[in-house]
């Protein structure tokens, strides 16, 4: 698991199958095809040193082998502005976040060291109007639902597509 150049890498918490394809239906539905090269994800971490890799995923390895799977509450929605999110609800998952941004403190940007608001965006990048329709058309029959956190899934980010570099699944 080596990188061939400094790509910057991205932390994902993965999601439970029925969640990640639900997730995954809803941002093919309603995500602009011409940017939509990803999967639904939660994003952890936007940007970490690509050459920490080896040290980072040592520090996941070692931190999912003790981590159970993580029950989560999808609580809601919320507007992006131009685009819709799920938000999702864990206070373990906070922790685990906190621990993170402690063990990689000195590589953390601005944003990464910002407290962590769990969420999935499943359209962004559209007119405020439309994102307003879709949040009103996914809020009137929403009920909250449950889904798993995983394990952490790291990628190396591509200016476009994500490279999958390495899972670490939850084992506790």
């Amino acid at each position: 698991m080596s990188l061939p150049d400094d790509a910057p890498l991205i932390l994902t918490l993965a999601l439970d199958d029925a969640a990640q394809t639900y997730f995954n239906d809803l941002r093919r539905q309603h995500f602009p095809p011409k940017i939509n090269y990803l999967a639904a994800h939660l994003t952890l971490f936007h940007h970490l040193p690509g050459p920490e890799l080896a040290a980072m995923s040592e520090q996941l390895r070692h931190l999912s082998h003790a981590q159970k799977p993580l029950p989560l509450r999808v609580a809601g929605l919320r507007s992006l502005g131009r685009g819709v999110a799920f938000t999702l609800e864990n206070d373990e998952l906070r922790a685990l976040h906190r621990r993170l941004q402690t063990a990689f403190a000195p590589y953390l940007t601005p944003q990464d060291q910002q407290k962590l608001q769990p969420h999935v965006t499943i359209q962004n990048k559209v007119d405020p109007a439309a994102a307003r329709q879709l949040l009103a058309e996914l809020q009137a029959p929403f009920a909250p639902f449950e889904a798993v956190g995983t394990g952490l899934h790291l990628w190396a980010y591509r200016n476009g597509p994500w490279e999958s570099l390495a899972e670490f699944l939850f084992q506790g």
